[in-house]
């Protein structure tokens, strides 16, 4: 009996590692400490010759910014990435915008049992404050070379400045911390899953 359950326990783990190696072989992943902007990064990338699903991630920003360049607030403990997106059949960013924001609030749904709302185009919002914003920029020399969206989620952000105070995290809500890693993964999975339908 303790052989059998030893072994049900490897075999339950090697499945595991075998689900994150596939969730993980699907994109390339850049980890910085802090950049300016994962999107301004991976823009830069992109120009570079990046490979579609080149995903950008900063443990904190000191210049993020959102729609109409207004400043994100990006200190560390939150889950800041930008994806370097294949072509798609898909034109209008703001339609991509809004794509992206169904998978990072369906990955609130699913992985935090909780009911968040999209505040079209590019926001996530739970109990009725913000917890992500979302934008998508065209990566252009001559013709539209790639598309990159940027996604910032307050994960685990403790403080906010007084202007922001329609603005929340996750751990805040739900008192308790999020695995950024894991919840990463997640977003990850949804969005191509999401656009390997509409991808060229």
């Amino acid at each position: 009996m303790f052989v059998g359950r030893n072994l049900q326990f490897i075999c339950d783990l090697v499945l595991v590692i075998w689900d994150l190696f596939n969730i993980m072989a699907n994109y390339t992943l850049k980890k910085f400490g802090e950049l300016e902007s994962t999107s301004a990064k991976a823009k830069e990338m992109a120009a570079q010759g990046a490979k579609p699903w080149t995903v950008v991630t900063a443990l904190q920003q000191n210049q993020g910014y959102g729609r109409k360049g207004n400043a994100w607030y990006s200190p560390e403990g939150g889950l800041y990435f930008s994806v370097v997106l294949p072509k798609s059949n898909i034109e209008d960013l703001q339609t991509m915008t809004i794509l992206a924001a169904y998978c990072v609030a369906n990955t609130v749904k699913e992985q935090l049992d909780v009911e968040p709302m999209i505040k079209l185009p590019n926001d996530v919002y739970l109990n009725g404050k913000k917890v992500c914003g979302i934008l998508t920029e065209n990566v252009v020399e001559g013709e539209v070379r790639s598309s990159v969206i940027g996604i910032g989620v307050n994960t685990n952000t403790d403080y906010f400045p007084a202007d922001l105070e329609a603005a929340t995290s996750l751990k805040k809500e739900l008192g308790r911390t999020i695995d950024n890693d894991q919840f990463l993964e997640q977003i990850i999975s949804q969005l191509q899953n999401v656009f390997k339908s509409i991808s060229q």
